[in-house]
């Protein structure tokens, strides 16, 4: 079987991850900062362990500044509900998942008005035209740093920059690049970082995060939910202090266990660069294969350096569907179709409504399986 749909969620996953969450479950198993025995302690530290080495890909020299979530979404949510109010106005993109347009959308219907920077037709944009967007009601810049159809990243240094000269916090949707893109917060003058871990960090479903920079100000973003922390546990008021403003409820530590050897295991083999290495050269080699075969529509920039694994592309003739099922049934070829949950991004690139096929490549897939896969594009196409 070749596994090409990464960008959904990465498979196969470390060895050490199922260990590690295997361990939690035999060995720990207690729920973390809720009670004073050696197992609740334990638990504890593998949560802290799992901020630890979050941070450290991002950036950061403070753990306490990772909170974690349920996925990227959840984040995104946490972020946008938490710091846009009645009246305010947001800026972002023509390519954002619906992670990030249906809560605007809903605040819209609220007073809150919506932006969109317009990218070009293969996903790109002009930074600068961030700065001509922003009006004195703006709280609220977000975008994602690459796009989940074609690819395209974005060029989130610049616009954090600009975004810092207006004092306007920066929110980033890393759900296509923690773990394949790196990514220093800091450096990339990011305010606010989501990020999810069963993609490209190799971990579970069910974990992800909201990464906050050194110098972001809590006091403008309000929790999205409110409870039980395990700590401050004599007042009935949320904690004002992070992670615990944001990290209500019982947290997926299990979870966290198998995010974090994971995130181990990405630094063992060389870190985040390796694999931006390598799957920049399946991208190369594919776009490459892709636009030499006859009827074929490649989108994006078509360019490895400037995008993620994800490749997009049509077959003149054959519905989305149809492919799906012969690479399936015929090729074992896994991959995604459709819109991608970003009906913005398929209307900036000309593919709505019909979307488009998308191969994503992974850090356990080989030269020789984008091959077979253009070999099958090829038969696919010529029937």
């Amino acid at each position: 079987m070749i596994y090409f749909d990464n960008a959904a969620t990465s498979w196969p996953k470390p060895d050490v991850m199922l260990e590690a969450m295997s361990h939690f479950v035999r060995e720990v198993g207690a729920n973390p900062g809720r009670s004073g025995h050696r197992m609740s302690a334990e638990a504890e530290r593998v949560r802290y362990g799992a901020r630890e080495v979050v941070a450290e890909m991002f950036g950061l020299d403070n753990p306490l500044r990772i909170v974690f979530t349920p996925n990227a979404t959840a984040a995104l949510n946490t972020a946008i509900l938490g710091i846009l109010n009645r009246g305010d106005h947001v800026v972002t993109t023509s390519m954002e998942h619906n992670s990030v347009m249906r809560p605007l959308r809903a605040l819209e219907e609220n007073d809150i008005e919506i932006t969109e920077v317009r990218c070009s037709p293969d996903g790109t944009l002009d930074p600068d035209e961030f700065e001509n967007a922003i009006t004195p009601k703006t709280k609220l810049i977000v975008t994602i740093h690459a796009s989940n159809v074609c690819g395209t990243i974005m060029p989130v240094r610049e616009i954090g920059a600009i975004a810092g000269e207006y004092g306007i916090p920066y929110l980033v949707d890393a759900a296509q690049t923690a773990g394949t893109v790196p990514i220093d917060i800091v450096a990339d003058n990011i305010d606010l970082l989501s990020f999810t871990g069963h993609k490209g960090l190799l971990g579970p479903t069910g974990t992800g995060g909201l990464a906050f920079a050194p110098d972001f100000d809590i006091e403008k973003m309000r929790p999205l939910y409110r409870g039980g922390t395990g700590s401050r546990s004599d007042t009935q008021h949320q904690p004002d202090f992070l992670p615990d403003k944001y990290e209500s409820g019982t947290c997926n530590i299990v979870g966290l266990a198998g995010l974090a050897a994971s995130m181990r295991w990405i630094r063992e083999k060389g870190g985040v660069g390796k694999i931006r290495e390598h799957e920049a050269e399946l991208t190369s080699r594919l776009i490459e294969g892709l636009g030499g075969i006859d009827g074929v529509t490649v989108y994006g920039t078509k360019d490895a350096t400037k995008q993620t694994a994800a490749v997009s592309f049509n077959i003149r003739g054959v519905s989305q569907s149809d492919a799906a099922e012969h690479f399936g049934d015929e090729y074992d070829l896994m991959c995604r179709v459709g819109l991608h949950c970003s009906p913005a991004g398929h209307r900036t690139l000309g593919t709505f409504p019909n979307g488009t096929i998308r191969f994503a490549t992974g850090p356990f897939n080989t030269s020789e399986e984008v091959d077979a896969a253009l070999e099958a594009v090829t038969k696919v196409a010529g029937e």
